[in-house]
């Protein structure tokens, strides 16, 4: 457990002072270098990454059950899942979703953490998707504070119907296949 706490704290906490401290980011970036700033900021959220994956595998080899969720709320969990992968896509796209919603990557992230709390009760669990649930929130706090607005563009409603498509696909083979392949867990509820 220590090291997926170790893992949230480097991974988090750097992206965390990106948002709550952007004058020691334009600073590391004037100090370093653009390039340069983004291979340590890259190198560093790795590892943490890492450090996440692997302290979350081992959690999950000797669980603490903290709760057990009811069978019915995998459907909400799944449900919640619809927009994530959309979400995602249209981070990337200038269309009305990302006009509208403004930061649909934290939108995503936020989502995507709530539901699988939703449906996973162990303490490495709340740690790991109660600290990402925690750092959209802060990240999104932080941004309006700044009042920082996102670039603005005239929105394509091609780029929504490739976010959609393509989300929606990304979706259904996660949900069919992928999450179990990668995870060894399948987020379908269980037939009785």
């Amino acid at each position: 457990m220590l090291i997926l706490i170790l893992g949230l704290v480097i991974f988090i906490g750097l992206h965390l002072a990106i948002y709550w401290a952007p004058s020691l980011r334009e600073g590391l970036k004037t100090r370093l270098g653009v390039g340069a700033y983004r291979g340590v900021f890259s190198l560093i959220s790795t590892l943490g990454l890492g450090l996440i994956f692997l302290g979350f595998s081992r959690a999950r080899l000797d669980p603490v059950i903290v709760y057990v969720a009811p069978t019915w709320l995998r459907h909400l969990m799944l449900a919640l899942m619809i927009p994530v992968f959309p979400l995602l896509i249209a981070t990337y796209l200038q269309g009305h979703i990302k006009y509208r919603v403004k930061h649909p990557m934290l939108a995503a992230l936020k989502l995507w953490a709530a539901g699988h709390l939703l449906v996973n009760g162990t303490l490495a669990d709340l740690a790991l998707f109660g600290s990402f649930l925690a750092w959209g929130v802060m990240a999104r706090i932080a941004i309006k504070k700044r009042g920082e607005q996102p670039a603005s563009f005239v929105p394509k409603t091609s780029h929504d119907i490739i976010a959609l498509a393509v989300g929606l696909i990304l979706y259904a083979l996660v949900v069919a296949q992928l999450h179990l392949w990668l995870f060894g867990v399948s987020p379908l509820p269980m037939r009785s």
